[in-house]
């Protein structure tokens, strides 16, 4: 079967990153509705908020994780465009005024402040609605997997994943918390969604269990990670979001200190290098996939 990213394990695998991004950008563009006038506020901002750059992270974990298993490329890339349309309505949620109230978000003024708080939340619950319609009709995946999909999906996102995460961040996050409550909220916020990402690539490849078990692992791994690098970037102008997002509250880093912020980070990544290869997947262009973004 060929790949979206042609053959990877015989070209470089930048290279091969590289076309897969290209890829998920070319797909969801036309995934998403095309705005059909200047009234058309919805959808203009829709494509504003998902389209802006990005690393587009968890479209290419889902495609890359399910073409080394074996999945059908097609279905993975249109699943991995569902999630990015999740993810891009949770962070226009998360920077709504009621919520983390920023202004910027991938460089550019935040969507509430572009297009006004009524036409961001509706984007925000149009993106929702057309993710779980796109994963629910996916083409050449049997009616069972698409149902797994969706309820896998809905799991991440609810009151028991990114909705709690979310919350425990707004009404804890300013209060002294142990790192153990810490972790909790990261692996709410950002591990239940990887979580869902690893299980839906490995439902649409048919993997055993033997090979689900070391996926779930590598997305907790990888959810620390991400998070701690987050948290070690928040001063950084060039991360396209609000300097200083993080002051005041609660984080790894303002509990832990600089120094064992990066010893834990590079627990957590080497870590979830072991479970790719315990998933047969250490070989693939997924595990230079991390260390580029957690470099």
């Amino acid at each position: 079967m060929t790949t979206i990213a042609q053959s990877t394990a015989l070209t470089d695998p930048h290279d091969a990153l590289v076309r897969l991004h290209h890829a998920i950008e070319t797909r969801l563009e036309a995934l998403l509705p095309v705005a059909g006038g200047e009234r058309d506020l919805v959808a203009a901002a829709m494509r504003d908020c998902t389209l802006a750059p990005g690393k587009r992270l968890r479209p290419l974990l889902l495609v890359l994780a399910a073409e080394g298993l074996g999945a059908c490329p097609k279905a993975a890339l249109d699943v991995g465009c569902a999630v990015e349309m999740v993810h891009a309505a949770s962070l226009v949620l998360d920077d709504l005024p009621c919520m983390d109230d920023a202004t910027l978000r991938r460089g550019r003024a935040a969507l509430h402040l572009a297009f006004g708080e009524d036409v961001a939340l509706l984007a925000a619950i149009a993106l929702l609605s057309r993710a779980f319609g796109l994963v629910a009709s996916v083409e050449g995946v049997a009616p069972l997997v698409r149902a797994d999909l969706v309820a896998t999906l809905a799991e991440a996102i609810g009151s028991q994943g990114l909705v709690k995460g979310q919350l425990q961040d707004l009404r804890d996050g300013a209060l002294p918390r142990s790192a153990e409550q810490i972790a909790e909220t990261n692996q709410l916020k950002t591990g239940a969604l990887f979580g869902a990402i690893l299980a839906m690539a490995g439902r649409l490849a048919e993997a055993q269990p033997s090979v689900q078990a070391p996926l779930q692992r590598f997305a907790v791994e990888l959810g620390q990670a991400f998070q701690l690098h987050d948290d070690l970037r928040d001063g950084d102008p060039g991360n396209g979001k609000d300097p200083g997002q993080d002051h005041g509250k609660s984080t790894m880093l303002a509990l832990c200190g600089e120094a064992l912020v990066r010893e834990r980070l590079r627990t957590h990544v080497a870590c979830a290098e072991r479970c790719l290869w315990e998933a047969s997947l250490g070989e693939q262009p997924i595990m230079l996939l991390v260390r580029k973004v957690l470099d």
